[in-house]
C-alpha cells in the first residue's frame, strides 16, 4: 500500500483546491493539474519551514503571527450578536441594563482575540514539540486544518459547532489521546485494516477530522470508569523494542489524556527508549489504574507526565516520582519539577484554608527569581488560580520587592523613574538611540531593543523575566547585562567579545551568531537551551559553559583543534558536517584534537 500517495488522495479530496492555490503551484512548480506532485512538494516545503523554525525558538513567535493572521478573528468579524449577549450577561449578573461603550468594545474584541491565540498555541506548541515528532507531517496538517474547523462544544449533545470566520469561542481544546488515537484510525484506513467500533470506522472513511475527533474525544471525556484514587501501587517498565500493544491496551479507557493512547504513538515510543508506568489497585485490588507515565529516550528522560490538569502529577503521587527518578543520570532537571511541585502544593493548601503566604513563598508564586516548572505540557493551573483569587497582584508584588504600590507597574503607561518592577513585556523595537530612556529596575517579560547599534546611555534592569532582544547593537562597549535573564539573549549583531561580560546563567537560547573567533569570550556556567556559535572558525580559547540545556552549534567550525568537551557531556552540538552527542563522544575521544574537561 503506498501510503504517501493514499495521504495526498486524502487531503486532495478534503480540500478539493488546495492543489491549484498559488502556494502550492509555486511550491511544486508543476502545472496546475499536476495534484500529486503540488501537494507532496508544498507539504514538503512546509515541513522544512516548521522543521527549521523549531531550531530557533525566536522564530516560533513569528511563525505563530502568520497563523494568527491567517486564522484568528478579526476585530471586524466579531457579531453584533456577540456584544448583546455581553450585555445579557451583565445584566444576569445584577449589573442592570448597561451599554457597550467604545472602551468596553476594544477590551471585548481584546480578550476574544487574545483567547483565540491562546487556545491555538496548545495545538502549534504540541505540534512543534519532540512529543510531537512521532507523527507524519501530514497528520500533523490534516488535524491542524479539521481543528480549524471545530467551533464551541456542546456539552448537552455532546457535539461541536462548525466553526465560521465569525466565530468568537476560542479554538477546541487539545486533548492528545483523543487526537493520538484520531491520527491512528486515519491511518488504518488508508492500511485497510479493520476498525472494531464500525460507527467510527465509517466516520473515519469519511476523512473528517471534526467528526472522528469530536466521537473519540465524546468517548474519552463520558468514559465513566470509576477510578479509585488509591496510592499504593507499582511500576511496570515496558522495554525499548517490545510489543506496543500491552502498553496501549492498559490505558484503555481512563482518560489519561497521553498520547501513548495510540497505537502508533506507543510504537513509536518504545522504538526510542522504555516506558514507565506507575499503575495503583482499582475497585478489584488490582495493579491497573495508570497515574503516571516516565518516557524514556535512549538512557534519557524525554517526560514525565500525570493524569492531573494538563498532565501534570498529582501531589500525592509527587514522593512517587522523586523516590524513582533517583536512579535515572538526569534526575537533578527532574527533582526541581517534584520540589517545584512541593513548594506549588504547600502553599495552595495554605491559600485554600486563607492563611497568609511569606514574601519567599509570593516570590516563588510570581516566579520572580525562576519559572516554576511542572510535569505538564501547561503551566500548573494552580498558579493562576491562586493570583486570581488573591486579587491583589500590585500589594504582593509590592511586599516582595519591599517598595511601594505606587513602585509597581503593572501597564507601560505607568512606567517612571521610581518604577521599581513591571510585570510584563516591553517592546521598543523601535528606539534607535537609549537617549532619555527610563526602564524599570525589573522587568516580569520580555524586553526587545533590537533598533539599537549602540549600549551608549543604556542602563538595563538588574533583572529581565523573560528575553532580552539586542540584536542591532554591533559593539559591546558600554553594555552591562542584567544579572539574571530568564529566557533568551540575543546578541546576533556582534562581531567581537571585546568588552561583554554575559550573566552566569540565562534561562533560553543564547545567541552569538556572528562572533568569528572566542577571543575575550567569557560564556555563562549555564545556558537553558541552545547555544548558537555559528560564526566561530576556530575553537582556540572557547570554554564551553557547565551545562547547555539541548544543542550546542558550531556549523562554520572547520577544525576541533583546540575544543575542550565538557565530561560528562549531556549536550548535543552540531559542527560543520557532523555531530557530538552524549552516545558518542567516547569515540571523538580517541581524535588527538579533541579534549574532554570533567565538569
Amino acid at each position: 500500500m503506498d501510503i504517501e500517495r493514499e495521504y495526498i488522495r486524502l487531503i486532495d479530496r478534503l480540500y478539493k483546491d488546495l492543489y491549484k492555490d498559488k502556494q502550492v503551484l509555486h511550491h511544486g512548480k508543476g502545472n496546475e493539474y499536476d495534484k500529486f506532485n503540488n501537494i507532496k512538494k508544498y507539504l514538503e516545503k512546509l515541513e522544512d519551514t516548521h522543521n527549521k523554525v523549531k531550531e530557533k525558538s525566536k522564530h516560533i513567535e513569528y511563525l505563530k503571527k502568520c497563523y494568527y493572521e491567517k486564522y484568528v478573528i478579526k476585530k471586524e468579524n466579531i457579531p453584533e450578536s456577540y456584544y448583546e449577549k455581553q450585555k445579557e450577561m451583565y445584566l444576569e449578573r445584577g449589573f442592570g441594563h448597561i451599554e457597550i461603550t467604545n472602551e468596553m468594545k476594544k477590551e471585548l474584541e481584546k480578550e476574544v482575540i487574545e483567547n483565540q491565540k491562546k487556545s491555538m498555541d496548545n495545538w502549534l506548541d504540541y505540534f512543534l514539540s519532540d512529543d510531537a515528532k512521532v507523527y507524519p507531517f501530514w497528520a500533523k496538517y490534516w488535524a491542524f486544518q479539521g481543528m480549524l474547523k471545530i467551533g464551541k462544544y456542546d456539552k448537552e449533545k455532546q457535539v461541536f459547532y462548525k466553526r465560521s470566520e465569525h466565530t468568537v469561542s476560542p479554538f477546541c481544546d487539545l486533548n492528545r489521546e483523543a487526537l493520538s488515537k484520531s491520527i491512528d484510525m486515519i491511518i488504518k484506513v488508508m492500511k485497510k485494516e479493520e476498525i472494531d467500533d464500525k460507527d467510527l470506522e465509517a466516520l473515519v472513511k469519511t476523512g473528517s477530522f471534526p467528526k472522528i475527533y469530536t466521537y473519540i474525544l465524546t468517548k474519552v471525556l463520558s468514559n465513566n470508569k470509576n477510578i479509585i484514587k488509591r496510592n499504593i501501587g507499582k511500576w511496570v517498565k515496558y522495554d525499548m523494542g517490545s510489543d506496543h500493544m500491552p502498553l496501549v491496551n492498559s490505558l484503555q479507557g481512563y482518560n489519561t489524556g497521553w498520547c501513548t493512547a495510540g497505537e502508533n504513538t506507543a510504537k513509536n515510543q518504545l522504538s526510542n527508549g522504555d516506558f514507565y508506568v506507575y499503575y495503583t489497585l482499582d475497585e478489584k485490588d488490582e495493579y491497573k489504574v495508570p497515574r503516571i507515565a516516565i518516557r524514556m529516550e535512549e538512557n534519557k528522560i524525554g517526560e514525565i507526565r500525570g493524569i492531573a490538569e494538563n498532565q501534570n502529577i498529582e501531589s500525592e503521587m509527587e514522593e512517587v516520582v522523586e523516590e524513582k527518578i533517583k536512579d535515572f543520570p538526569d534526575k537533578e532537571e527532574y527533582y526541581k519539577r517534584v520540589n517545584d511541585m512541593r513548594k506549588l502544593t504547600k502553599i495552595y493548601k495554605k491559600h485554600k484554608n486563607k492563611e497568609e503566604l511569606t514574601k519567599e513563598e509570593l516570590t516563588f508564586l510570581y516566579e520572580i527569581n525562576d519559572k516554576i516548572k511542572g510535569f505538564g505540557y501547561d503551566e500548573d493551573p494552580r498558579i493562576e488560580e491562586i493570583k486570581n483569587e488573591r486579587n491583589n497582584k500590585r500589594k504582593d508584588l509590592a511586599n516582595i520587592f519591599n517598595c511601594e504600590e505606587r513602585q509597581i507597574a503593572l501597564n507601560q503607561n505607568e512606567i517612571n523613574e521610581d518604577t521599581i518592577y513591571y510585570d510584563g513585556d516591553l517592546d521598543l523595537r523601535g528606539l534607535t538611540s537609549a537617549e532619555g530612556l527610563v526602564l524599570p529596575q525589573r522587568v516580569g517579560g520580555y524586553l526587545n531593543l533590537d533598533g539599537l547599534t549602540s549600549a551608549e546611555g543604556l542602563v538595563l534592569p538588574q533583572s529581565i523575566g523573560g528575553s532580552l532582544d539586542l540584536d542591532g547593537l554591533i559593539s559591546a562597549e558600554g553594555l552591562v547585562l542584567p544579572q539574571n535573564i530568564g529566557g533568551y539573549l540575543s546578541l546576533r549583531g556582534l562581531t567581537s567579545a571585546e568588552g561583554l561580560v554575559l550573566p552566569q546563567s540565562i534561562g533560553g537560547d543564547l545567541y552569538l551568531n556572528s562572533l568569528t573567533n572566542a577571543e575575550g569570550l567569557v560564556l555563562p556556567q549555564s545556558v537553558g537551551r541552545d547555544l548558537y556559535l555559528d560564526g566561530l572558525t576556530g575553537a582556540e580559547g572557547l570554554v564551553l559553559p557547565q551545562r547547555i540545556g539541548d544543542s550546542l552549534y558550531l556549523n562554520s567550525l572547520t577544525s576541533t583543534e583546540g575544543l575542550i568537551i565538557p565530561e560528562p557531556l549531556t549536550y548535543t552540538i552540531y559542527m560543520n558536517g557532523f555531530e557530538i552527542t552524549p552516545e558518542n563522544v567516547h569515540q571523538y575521544q580517541n581524535n588527538t584534537e579533541i579534549k574532554t574537561n570533567k565538569i
